[in-house]
């Protein structure tokens, strides 16, 4: 198992664990929306749970809608923000 493949599984685990979710990370795919119709359907309530969860776990600070917006789309996404952080 790779780097990604690792990180993504963390992230996945991150989310079911802090939004209590009805699916496993297993079940999450790396490219299922968040919210909205056809993914998690996750709420505003859910984002904000999620951009804590990412500061406490791996530092990454999103500063504002706009940005949360662009990273909080998907586990591919997230994952992607979370590279960023560790390579800096």
């Amino acid at each position: 198992m790779d780097e990604n493949n690792n990180l993504k599984e963390r992230i996945k685990n991150l989310l079911v664990e802090n939004l209590m979710l009805q699916v496993t990370a297993a079940e999450i795919g790396d490219e299922t929306p968040l919210f909205g119709p056809g993914g998690l359907g996750l709420d505003s309530v859910d984002a904000l749970q999620i951009v804590v969860a990412l500061d406490k776990n791996f530092g990454v600070k999103i500063p504002d809608p706009a940005a949360a917006k662009q990273i909080l789309q998907n586990v591919n996404t997230i994952t992607e923000a979370v590279q960023q952080k560790l390579a800096a």
